[in-house]
Protein backbone atom coordinates (compact mmCIF):
# COMPACT_ATOMS: atom_id res chain seq x y z
CA UNK A 1 0.00 0.00 0.00
CA UNK A 2 1.51 3.29 -1.11
CA UNK A 3 0.22 5.14 1.99
CA UNK A 4 1.58 2.55 4.43
CA UNK A 5 4.42 4.72 5.85
CA UNK A 6 2.05 7.67 6.30
CA UNK A 7 -0.58 5.42 7.91
CA UNK A 8 1.95 3.95 10.33
CA UNK A 9 3.18 7.43 11.29
CA UNK A 10 -0.38 8.57 11.89
CA UNK A 11 -1.11 5.40 13.84
CA UNK A 12 1.82 6.08 16.15
CA UNK A 13 0.50 9.60 16.79
CA UNK A 14 -2.95 8.15 17.49
CA UNK A 15 -1.46 5.57 19.85
CA UNK A 16 0.30 8.30 21.83
CA UNK A 17 -2.98 10.16 22.38
CA UNK A 18 -4.82 6.95 23.24
CA UNK A 19 -2.06 6.07 25.70
CA UNK A 20 -2.26 9.50 27.30
CA UNK A 21 -5.95 8.90 28.04
CA UNK A 22 -5.44 5.21 28.91
CA UNK A 23 -7.89 3.84 26.36
CA UNK A 24 -5.66 1.38 24.49
CA UNK A 25 -6.33 -1.51 26.88
CA UNK A 26 -10.14 -1.45 26.47
CA UNK A 27 -9.82 -0.97 22.71
CA UNK A 28 -7.53 -4.00 22.44
CA UNK A 29 -10.01 -6.05 24.48
CA UNK A 30 -12.86 -5.33 22.09
CA UNK A 31 -10.62 -5.78 19.05
CA UNK A 32 -10.71 -2.22 17.71
CA UNK A 33 -6.92 -1.83 17.71
CA UNK A 34 -4.23 -4.50 17.22
CA UNK A 35 -2.68 -6.05 20.31
CA UNK A 36 0.82 -4.96 19.30
CA UNK A 37 -0.16 -1.39 20.21
CA UNK A 38 -0.27 -2.41 23.87
CA UNK A 39 3.21 -1.07 24.75
CA UNK A 40 2.20 2.39 23.45
CA UNK A 41 1.70 3.54 27.05
CA UNK A 42 5.49 3.80 27.24
CA UNK A 43 5.32 6.91 25.04
CA UNK A 44 3.29 9.03 27.41
CA UNK A 45 1.93 9.14 30.90
CA UNK A 46 -1.65 8.34 31.78
CA UNK A 47 -4.43 10.91 31.99
CA UNK A 48 -6.97 8.69 33.60
CA UNK A 49 -8.31 10.31 36.73
CA UNK A 50 -11.72 9.01 37.78
CA UNK A 51 -13.11 8.95 34.25
CA UNK A 52 -14.83 5.93 32.71
CA UNK A 53 -13.24 4.36 29.59
CA UNK A 54 -15.91 5.94 27.36
CA UNK A 55 -15.29 9.39 28.80
CA UNK A 56 -11.55 9.02 28.28
CA UNK A 57 -12.15 7.84 24.73
CA UNK A 58 -14.32 10.92 24.10
CA UNK A 59 -11.54 13.23 25.27
CA UNK A 60 -9.00 11.43 23.11
CA UNK A 61 -11.31 11.76 20.09
CA UNK A 62 -11.67 15.50 20.64
CA UNK A 63 -7.89 15.91 20.82
CA UNK A 64 -7.35 13.88 17.63
CA UNK A 65 -9.72 16.07 15.63
CA UNK A 66 -12.76 15.98 13.33
CA UNK A 67 -12.36 12.47 11.91
CA UNK A 68 -12.16 10.90 15.34
CA UNK A 69 -15.10 12.87 16.63
CA UNK A 70 -17.15 11.44 13.77
CA UNK A 71 -15.76 7.96 14.43
CA UNK A 72 -16.67 8.28 18.10
CA UNK A 73 -20.20 9.28 17.19
CA UNK A 74 -20.41 6.30 14.83
CA UNK A 75 -19.19 3.94 17.57
CA UNK A 76 -21.91 5.33 19.84
CA UNK A 77 -24.33 3.31 17.69
CA UNK A 78 -22.33 0.09 18.16
CA UNK A 79 -23.15 -1.08 21.68
CA UNK A 80 -22.74 -4.61 20.33
CA UNK A 81 -19.10 -3.77 19.57
CA UNK A 82 -17.95 -1.40 22.33
CA UNK A 83 -20.39 -2.23 25.12
CA UNK A 84 -23.36 -0.26 26.37
CA UNK A 85 -21.44 1.92 28.83
CA UNK A 86 -18.85 3.14 26.31
CA UNK A 87 -21.56 3.61 23.67
CA UNK A 88 -23.55 5.73 26.12
CA UNK A 89 -20.55 7.94 26.89
CA UNK A 90 -19.68 8.34 23.20
CA UNK A 91 -23.28 9.36 22.48
CA UNK A 92 -22.56 12.50 24.50
CA UNK A 93 -19.56 13.38 22.30
CA UNK A 94 -20.40 16.79 20.91
CA UNK A 95 -19.13 18.04 17.59
CA UNK A 96 -17.54 21.34 18.73
CA UNK A 97 -14.24 22.84 17.60
CA UNK A 98 -12.74 26.35 17.62
CA UNK A 99 -13.96 28.31 14.58
CA UNK A 100 -11.72 29.45 11.75
CA UNK A 101 -11.39 33.26 11.36
CA UNK A 102 -14.26 35.09 9.68
CA UNK A 103 -11.98 36.16 6.81
CA UNK A 104 -11.43 32.50 5.87
CA UNK A 105 -15.17 31.84 5.95
CA UNK A 106 -15.74 34.84 3.69
CA UNK A 107 -13.14 33.49 1.25
CA UNK A 108 -15.00 30.17 1.04
CA UNK A 109 -18.29 31.96 0.31
CA UNK A 110 -16.74 34.18 -2.36
CA UNK A 111 -15.04 31.21 -4.04
CA UNK A 112 -18.35 29.32 -4.06
CA UNK A 113 -20.42 32.08 -5.68
CA UNK A 114 -17.77 34.13 -7.47
CA UNK A 115 -18.99 37.37 -5.89
CA UNK A 116 -17.94 39.46 -2.87
CA UNK A 117 -19.75 38.74 0.39
CA UNK A 118 -20.83 42.40 0.42
CA UNK A 119 -22.85 41.84 -2.74
CA UNK A 120 -24.43 38.63 -1.48
CA UNK A 121 -25.43 39.84 1.97
CA UNK A 122 -26.47 43.19 3.42
CA UNK A 123 -24.50 42.22 6.53
CA UNK A 124 -22.37 39.25 7.57
CA UNK A 125 -21.10 38.55 11.11
CA UNK A 126 -17.47 37.46 11.07
CA UNK A 127 -17.78 35.80 14.48
CA UNK A 128 -19.21 32.28 14.14
CA UNK A 129 -22.14 31.39 16.39
CA UNK A 130 -21.39 27.65 16.18
CA UNK A 131 -18.43 25.61 14.98
CA UNK A 132 -18.28 21.86 14.38
CA UNK A 133 -15.79 19.48 12.80
CA UNK A 134 -16.92 20.02 9.22
CA UNK A 135 -18.49 23.48 9.13
CA UNK A 136 -19.31 26.58 11.14
CA UNK A 137 -22.31 28.92 11.19
CA UNK A 138 -22.43 32.72 10.84
CA UNK A 139 -25.43 34.99 11.16
CA UNK A 140 -26.14 37.31 8.23
CA UNK A 141 -28.87 39.37 6.58
CA UNK A 142 -29.65 38.88 2.91
CA UNK A 143 -29.83 41.71 0.40
CA UNK A 144 -33.61 41.39 0.66
CA UNK A 145 -33.44 41.96 4.41
CA UNK A 146 -34.09 38.40 5.61
CA UNK A 147 -32.14 37.24 8.70
CA UNK A 148 -30.35 33.97 7.89
CA UNK A 149 -27.82 31.49 9.25
CA UNK A 150 -24.97 30.72 6.83
CA UNK A 151 -23.20 27.37 7.19
CA UNK A 152 -19.70 27.33 5.68
CA UNK A 153 -17.38 24.35 5.23
CA UNK A 154 -14.00 24.59 6.95
CA UNK A 155 -11.17 25.27 4.48
CA UNK A 156 -9.20 22.11 3.64
CA UNK A 157 -11.55 19.83 5.59
CA UNK A 158 -11.64 17.28 2.74
CA UNK A 159 -7.90 16.58 3.07
CA UNK A 160 -8.17 16.15 6.84
CA UNK A 161 -10.88 13.52 6.53
CA UNK A 162 -9.23 11.79 3.55
CA UNK A 163 -6.04 11.25 5.59
CA UNK A 164 -7.78 9.70 8.58
CA UNK A 165 -10.38 7.74 6.62
CA UNK A 166 -7.49 6.06 4.80
CA UNK A 167 -6.09 5.00 8.19
CA UNK A 168 -9.51 3.77 9.32
CA UNK A 169 -9.96 1.73 6.13
CA UNK A 170 -6.49 0.22 6.55
CA UNK A 171 -7.24 -0.80 10.15
CA UNK A 172 -10.66 -2.19 9.20
CA UNK A 173 -9.08 -4.32 6.49
CA UNK A 174 -6.42 -5.49 8.97
CA UNK A 175 -9.12 -6.35 11.52
CA UNK A 176 -11.14 -8.43 9.05
CA UNK A 177 -8.07 -10.34 7.91
CA UNK A 178 -6.62 -11.03 11.35
CA UNK A 179 -9.73 -11.13 13.59
CA UNK A 180 -12.30 -13.59 12.16
CA UNK A 181 -14.72 -12.90 15.01
CA UNK A 182 -14.99 -9.27 13.87
CA UNK A 183 -16.02 -10.10 10.30
CA UNK A 184 -19.66 -10.40 11.36
CA UNK A 185 -19.48 -6.74 12.41
CA UNK A 186 -18.33 -5.72 8.92
CA UNK A 187 -15.67 -3.18 9.93
CA UNK A 188 -14.85 -2.35 6.31
CA UNK A 189 -18.51 -1.71 5.58
CA UNK A 190 -18.80 0.43 8.71
CA UNK A 191 -15.89 2.60 7.56
CA UNK A 192 -17.34 2.80 4.05
CA UNK A 193 -20.67 3.91 5.55
CA UNK A 194 -18.87 6.51 7.65
CA UNK A 195 -17.01 7.76 4.57
CA UNK A 196 -20.29 8.08 2.64
CA UNK A 197 -21.91 9.91 5.55
CA UNK A 198 -19.02 12.36 5.79
CA UNK A 199 -19.06 12.83 2.01
CA UNK A 200 -22.76 13.65 2.26
CA UNK A 201 -22.10 16.19 5.02
CA UNK A 202 -19.40 17.88 2.95
CA UNK A 203 -21.82 18.66 0.13
CA UNK A 204 -24.15 21.22 1.66
CA UNK A 205 -26.52 21.03 -1.30
CA UNK A 206 -27.47 17.56 -0.09
CA UNK A 207 -28.10 18.86 3.41
CA UNK A 208 -30.30 21.58 1.91
CA UNK A 209 -32.28 18.90 0.06
CA UNK A 210 -32.71 16.92 3.30
CA UNK A 211 -33.99 20.03 5.08
CA UNK A 212 -36.45 20.70 2.27
CA UNK A 213 -37.74 17.10 2.36
CA UNK A 214 -38.20 17.14 6.12
CA UNK A 215 -39.98 20.50 5.89
CA UNK A 216 -42.34 19.14 3.26
CA UNK A 217 -43.14 16.10 5.44
CA UNK A 218 -44.17 18.42 8.30
CA UNK A 219 -45.80 21.16 6.26
CA UNK A 220 -49.14 20.60 8.03
CA UNK A 221 -47.73 19.90 11.49
CA UNK A 222 -47.66 22.97 13.78
CA UNK A 223 -45.57 21.18 16.41
CA UNK A 224 -42.40 20.78 14.35
CA UNK A 225 -40.67 23.22 12.00
CA UNK A 226 -37.69 23.34 9.68
CA UNK A 227 -36.12 26.68 8.63
CA UNK A 228 -36.53 27.45 4.91
CA UNK A 229 -33.61 27.01 2.50
CA UNK A 230 -32.39 30.03 0.52
CA UNK A 231 -31.42 28.15 -2.63
CA UNK A 232 -29.91 31.23 -4.28
CA UNK A 233 -27.33 31.42 -1.49
CA UNK A 234 -26.68 27.68 -1.21
CA UNK A 235 -23.94 25.70 -2.94
CA UNK A 236 -21.60 22.77 -2.34
CA UNK A 237 -19.66 24.56 0.39
CA UNK A 238 -22.26 27.07 1.63
CA UNK A 239 -25.78 26.51 3.02
CA UNK A 240 -28.12 29.39 3.87
CA UNK A 241 -31.20 28.78 6.02
CA UNK A 242 -33.71 31.06 7.67
CA UNK A 243 -32.51 32.15 11.10
CA UNK A 244 -34.05 30.30 14.04
CA UNK A 245 -35.54 32.19 16.96
CA UNK A 246 -35.97 29.99 19.99
CA UNK A 247 -34.53 28.57 23.22
CA UNK A 248 -32.35 25.46 23.27
CA UNK A 249 -34.47 22.48 24.22
CA UNK A 250 -32.19 21.45 27.10
CA UNK A 251 -32.27 24.89 28.77
CA UNK A 252 -35.12 23.94 31.09
CA UNK A 253 -34.84 26.94 33.42
CA UNK A 254 -34.79 29.38 30.49
CA UNK A 255 -37.83 27.65 29.00
CA UNK A 256 -39.76 27.92 32.25
CA UNK A 257 -38.71 31.54 32.75
CA UNK A 258 -39.96 32.37 29.24
CA UNK A 259 -43.33 30.76 29.99
CA UNK A 260 -42.91 27.67 27.81
CA UNK A 261 -45.04 24.62 28.65
CA UNK A 262 -42.47 21.85 29.18
CA UNK A 263 -45.03 19.07 28.86
CA UNK A 264 -46.32 20.52 25.58
CA UNK A 265 -42.73 20.68 24.33
CA UNK A 266 -42.26 17.01 25.23
CA UNK A 267 -45.51 16.07 23.47
CA UNK A 268 -44.33 17.86 20.31
CA UNK A 269 -40.89 16.23 20.53
CA UNK A 270 -42.36 12.76 20.97
CA UNK A 271 -44.89 13.19 18.16
CA UNK A 272 -42.38 14.63 15.72
CA UNK A 273 -39.85 11.86 16.35
CA UNK A 274 -42.48 9.13 16.03
CA UNK A 275 -43.84 10.62 12.81
CA UNK A 276 -40.37 10.96 11.32
CA UNK A 277 -39.50 7.32 12.02
CA UNK A 278 -42.76 5.46 11.43
CA UNK A 279 -44.97 7.73 9.33
CA UNK A 280 -42.31 9.06 6.94
CA UNK A 281 -39.33 6.73 7.31
CA UNK A 282 -37.03 9.78 7.13
CA UNK A 283 -35.64 11.08 10.39
CA UNK A 284 -33.21 13.61 11.79
CA UNK A 285 -30.38 11.43 13.09
CA UNK A 286 -28.42 14.06 15.01
CA UNK A 287 -31.00 15.26 17.51
CA UNK A 288 -28.68 16.43 20.25
CA UNK A 289 -29.90 19.47 22.24
CA UNK A 290 -27.79 21.93 20.26
CA UNK A 291 -29.83 21.13 17.15
CA UNK A 292 -33.29 21.56 18.70
CA UNK A 293 -34.93 24.83 19.71
CA UNK A 294 -38.31 25.71 21.21
CA UNK A 295 -40.45 28.45 19.65
CA UNK A 296 -42.89 30.77 21.45
CA UNK A 297 -45.77 28.34 20.79
CA UNK A 298 -43.82 25.31 22.16
CA UNK A 299 -43.12 23.98 18.67
CA UNK A 300 -39.80 22.22 18.05
CA UNK A 301 -37.48 23.85 15.50
CA UNK A 302 -34.72 21.61 14.14
CA UNK A 303 -31.42 22.63 12.55
CA UNK A 304 -28.36 20.81 11.10
CA UNK A 305 -29.57 18.20 8.62
CA UNK A 306 -26.21 16.69 7.70
CA UNK A 307 -27.01 13.30 9.25
CA UNK A 308 -30.39 11.86 8.30
CA UNK A 309 -31.72 8.32 8.51
CA UNK A 310 -34.06 6.39 6.23
CA UNK A 311 -36.19 3.33 6.96
CA UNK A 312 -38.11 1.59 4.21
CA UNK A 313 -41.65 0.44 4.89
CA UNK A 314 -40.58 -3.16 5.45
CA UNK A 315 -38.11 -2.10 8.15
CA UNK A 316 -40.70 0.11 9.83
CA UNK A 317 -43.13 -2.81 9.95
CA UNK A 318 -40.39 -5.03 11.36
CA UNK A 319 -39.70 -2.47 14.09
CA UNK A 320 -43.38 -2.12 14.90
CA UNK A 321 -43.92 -5.88 15.16
CA UNK A 322 -40.74 -6.34 17.19
CA UNK A 323 -41.51 -3.55 19.68
CA UNK A 324 -45.12 -4.66 20.00
CA UNK A 325 -43.93 -8.21 20.68
CA UNK A 326 -41.62 -7.03 23.45
CA UNK A 327 -44.25 -4.81 25.08
CA UNK A 328 -46.88 -7.59 24.96
CA UNK A 329 -44.50 -10.37 26.06
CA UNK A 330 -44.81 -12.31 22.79
CA UNK A 331 -41.13 -13.22 22.48
CA UNK A 332 -41.79 -15.94 19.93
CA UNK A 333 -43.16 -13.26 17.60
CA UNK A 334 -40.15 -11.04 18.31
CA UNK A 335 -37.86 -13.90 17.24
CA UNK A 336 -39.99 -14.74 14.20
CA UNK A 337 -39.87 -11.22 12.77
CA UNK A 338 -36.07 -11.27 13.03
CA UNK A 339 -35.99 -14.45 10.96
CA UNK A 340 -38.63 -13.18 8.53
CA UNK A 341 -36.65 -9.99 7.96
CA UNK A 342 -33.50 -12.03 7.28
CA UNK A 343 -31.63 -10.35 10.13
CA UNK A 344 -30.91 -13.68 11.83
CA UNK A 345 -29.60 -16.45 9.53
CA UNK A 346 -32.05 -19.32 8.93
CA UNK A 347 -29.58 -21.91 10.28
CA UNK A 348 -29.95 -20.46 13.79
CA UNK A 349 -32.38 -21.87 16.33
CA UNK A 350 -35.68 -20.01 16.57
CA UNK A 351 -36.28 -21.40 20.05
CA UNK A 352 -32.85 -20.32 21.30
CA UNK A 353 -33.30 -16.84 19.88
CA UNK A 354 -36.76 -16.66 21.48
CA UNK A 355 -35.16 -17.46 24.83
CA UNK A 356 -32.56 -14.73 24.31
CA UNK A 357 -35.32 -12.21 23.50
CA UNK A 358 -37.15 -13.30 26.64
CA UNK A 359 -34.07 -12.49 28.71
CA UNK A 360 -34.34 -8.89 27.47
CA UNK A 361 -38.10 -8.53 27.60
CA UNK A 362 -39.02 -10.13 30.93
CA UNK A 363 -37.55 -7.30 33.03
CA UNK A 364 -39.80 -4.92 31.06
CA UNK A 365 -43.01 -6.92 31.25
CA UNK A 366 -45.65 -5.27 33.37
CA UNK A 367 -43.69 -2.06 33.81
CA UNK A 368 -45.39 1.18 32.76
CA UNK A 369 -44.28 2.60 29.43
CA UNK A 370 -42.92 5.63 31.27
CA UNK A 371 -40.19 3.43 32.77
CA UNK A 372 -39.15 1.75 29.52
CA UNK A 373 -36.29 3.01 27.33
CA UNK A 374 -36.81 1.81 23.76
CA UNK A 375 -33.31 2.95 22.86
CA UNK A 376 -31.88 0.82 25.66
CA UNK A 377 -34.06 -2.10 24.60
CA UNK A 378 -32.60 -1.96 21.09
CA UNK A 379 -29.08 -1.65 22.52
CA UNK A 380 -29.59 -4.80 24.63
CA UNK A 381 -30.98 -6.61 21.61
CA UNK A 382 -27.87 -5.82 19.59
CA UNK A 383 -25.71 -7.13 22.45
CA UNK A 384 -27.04 -10.68 22.01
CA UNK A 385 -26.57 -10.73 18.25
CA UNK A 386 -23.04 -12.11 18.14
CA UNK A 387 -23.95 -15.63 19.26
CA UNK A 388 -26.69 -15.77 16.62
CA UNK A 389 -24.50 -14.35 13.81
CA UNK A 390 -26.91 -11.49 13.18
CA UNK A 391 -25.24 -9.13 10.75
CA UNK A 392 -24.96 -5.43 11.43
CA UNK A 393 -27.97 -3.36 10.33
CA UNK A 394 -26.62 0.20 9.97
CA UNK A 395 -30.06 1.80 9.64
CA UNK A 396 -31.20 0.24 12.93
CA UNK A 397 -28.00 1.21 14.72
CA UNK A 398 -28.47 4.81 13.64
CA UNK A 399 -32.07 4.70 14.84
CA UNK A 400 -31.04 3.21 18.19
CA UNK A 401 -28.48 5.98 18.74
CA UNK A 402 -31.08 8.61 17.82
CA UNK A 403 -33.63 7.07 20.19
CA UNK A 404 -31.15 7.22 23.06
CA UNK A 405 -30.37 10.87 22.35
CA UNK A 406 -34.07 11.75 22.07
CA UNK A 407 -34.82 9.99 25.35
CA UNK A 408 -31.95 11.88 26.98
CA UNK A 409 -33.39 15.18 25.79
CA UNK A 410 -36.76 14.20 27.22
CA UNK A 411 -35.26 13.30 30.60
CA UNK A 412 -33.54 16.70 30.79
CA UNK A 413 -36.86 18.44 30.25
CA UNK A 414 -38.83 16.34 32.72
CA UNK A 415 -37.30 13.23 34.32
CA UNK A 416 -40.74 12.06 35.48
CA UNK A 417 -42.16 11.73 31.95
CA UNK A 418 -41.28 9.24 29.22
CA UNK A 419 -41.65 10.54 25.66
CA UNK A 420 -42.93 7.16 24.44
CA UNK A 421 -45.79 7.35 26.94
CA UNK A 422 -46.73 10.72 25.47
CA UNK A 423 -46.58 9.25 21.97
CA UNK A 424 -48.70 6.23 22.96
CA UNK A 425 -51.92 7.46 21.24
CA UNK A 426 -49.96 7.96 18.01
CA UNK A 427 -48.34 4.55 18.38
CA UNK A 428 -51.69 2.82 18.91
CA UNK A 429 -53.33 4.62 15.98
CA UNK A 430 -50.42 3.81 13.67
CA UNK A 431 -50.48 0.17 14.75
CA UNK A 432 -54.20 -0.13 14.02
CA UNK A 433 -53.77 1.58 10.65
CA UNK A 434 -50.68 -0.30 9.53
CA UNK A 435 -50.37 -3.57 11.48
CA UNK A 436 -53.96 -4.55 12.27
CA UNK A 437 -55.81 -7.42 10.50
CA UNK A 438 -57.38 -5.16 7.87
CA UNK A 439 -54.05 -3.47 7.21
CA UNK A 440 -52.35 -6.84 6.71
CA UNK A 441 -54.96 -7.90 4.17
CA UNK A 442 -54.62 -4.55 2.39
CA UNK A 443 -50.85 -4.92 2.40
CA UNK A 444 -51.07 -8.41 0.89
CA UNK A 445 -53.26 -7.09 -1.92
CA UNK A 446 -50.84 -4.23 -2.55
CA UNK A 447 -47.90 -6.66 -2.64
CA UNK A 448 -49.64 -8.83 -5.23
CA UNK A 449 -50.56 -5.78 -7.31
CA UNK A 450 -46.99 -4.56 -7.14
CA UNK A 451 -45.68 -7.94 -8.24
CA UNK A 452 -48.13 -8.08 -11.14
CA UNK A 453 -47.04 -4.58 -12.16
CA UNK A 454 -43.51 -5.93 -12.52
CA UNK A 455 -44.58 -8.47 -15.14
CA UNK A 456 -43.88 -6.24 -18.17
CA UNK A 457 -40.25 -5.94 -17.07
CA UNK A 458 -40.20 -9.68 -16.46
CA UNK A 459 -41.36 -10.25 -20.01
CA UNK A 460 -38.70 -7.96 -21.41
CA UNK A 461 -36.11 -9.70 -19.28
CA UNK A 462 -37.24 -13.10 -20.57
CA UNK A 463 -36.98 -11.94 -24.16
CA UNK A 464 -33.47 -10.58 -23.55
CA UNK A 465 -32.50 -13.78 -21.78
CA UNK A 466 -33.67 -15.90 -24.68
CA UNK A 467 -31.61 -13.76 -27.07
CA UNK A 468 -28.53 -14.10 -24.88
CA UNK A 469 -29.01 -17.85 -24.59
CA UNK A 470 -29.48 -18.22 -28.32
CA UNK A 471 -26.31 -16.25 -29.00
CA UNK A 472 -24.49 -18.52 -26.57
CA UNK A 473 -25.62 -21.67 -28.28
CA UNK A 474 -28.62 -22.50 -26.09
CA UNK A 475 -31.87 -21.79 -27.91
CA UNK A 476 -35.42 -21.39 -26.70
CA UNK A 477 -38.05 -22.51 -29.15
CA UNK A 478 -39.62 -19.35 -30.64
CA UNK A 479 -43.14 -20.80 -30.62
CA UNK A 480 -42.84 -21.71 -26.95
CA UNK A 481 -41.50 -18.31 -26.05
CA UNK A 482 -44.25 -16.61 -28.03
CA UNK A 483 -46.94 -18.65 -26.29
CA UNK A 484 -45.55 -17.84 -22.86
CA UNK A 485 -45.20 -14.10 -23.47
CA UNK A 486 -48.65 -13.89 -25.06
CA UNK A 487 -50.12 -15.68 -22.08
CA UNK A 488 -48.35 -13.35 -19.70
CA UNK A 489 -49.68 -10.31 -21.50
CA UNK A 490 -53.22 -11.69 -21.43
CA UNK A 491 -53.04 -12.53 -17.76
CA UNK A 492 -51.29 -9.32 -16.69
CA UNK A 493 -54.47 -7.25 -16.69
CA UNK A 494 -56.71 -9.92 -15.19
CA UNK A 495 -54.12 -11.22 -12.74
CA UNK A 496 -55.97 -14.56 -12.66
CA UNK A 497 -52.94 -16.80 -12.22
CA UNK A 498 -51.04 -17.08 -8.99
CA UNK A 499 -47.61 -15.58 -9.42
CA UNK A 500 -45.83 -18.82 -8.65
CA UNK A 501 -47.51 -20.47 -11.68
CA UNK A 502 -46.30 -17.64 -13.94
CA UNK A 503 -42.77 -18.06 -12.65
CA UNK A 504 -42.94 -21.82 -13.15
CA UNK A 505 -44.03 -21.32 -16.77
CA UNK A 506 -41.13 -18.96 -17.37
CA UNK A 507 -38.66 -21.47 -16.01
CA UNK A 508 -40.17 -24.26 -18.07
CA UNK A 509 -39.88 -22.17 -21.23
CA UNK A 510 -36.17 -21.71 -20.66
CA UNK A 511 -35.73 -25.48 -20.56
CA UNK A 512 -37.27 -26.01 -23.99
CA UNK A 513 -34.34 -26.51 -26.34
CA UNK A 514 -34.77 -26.76 -30.04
Amino acid sequence: MQNLPRNIARLIAIARVFARYDVIGPLIEIGLVPAWLGPAHWFAGRNRGALRPGERLSRAARELGPSFIKMGQALATRADLVGEEIAGDLAQLQDRLPPVPGAEARAVIEAEFGRPVGELFASFDDEAVAAASIAQVHFAVTAAGAPVAVKVLRPGIEKVFARDLDVFAWLADLAERTQPRLRRLKPREVIATLARSIGFEMDLRLEAAAAAELARNFADDPGFRVPPVDWQLTGKRVLTLGRVEGIRIDHREALLAAGRDVRAVLVNAAASFFNQVFRDGFFHADMHPGNLFVADDNAIIAVDFGIMGRLDRRTRYFLADMLLGFLSGDYKRVAEVHFEAGYVPPDQSLDDFTQACRSIGEPLLGRPLAEISLGRLLAQLFEITEQFHMETQPQLLLLQKTMLIAEGVGRRLDPTVNMWELAQPLIEAWMRENRGPEARVRQSVEDVARAVAQLPRLIVGLERMSTDLAEGGLKVHPDSLREVTDALRRQRSAAEWPLWILIAVLLAALLIIR
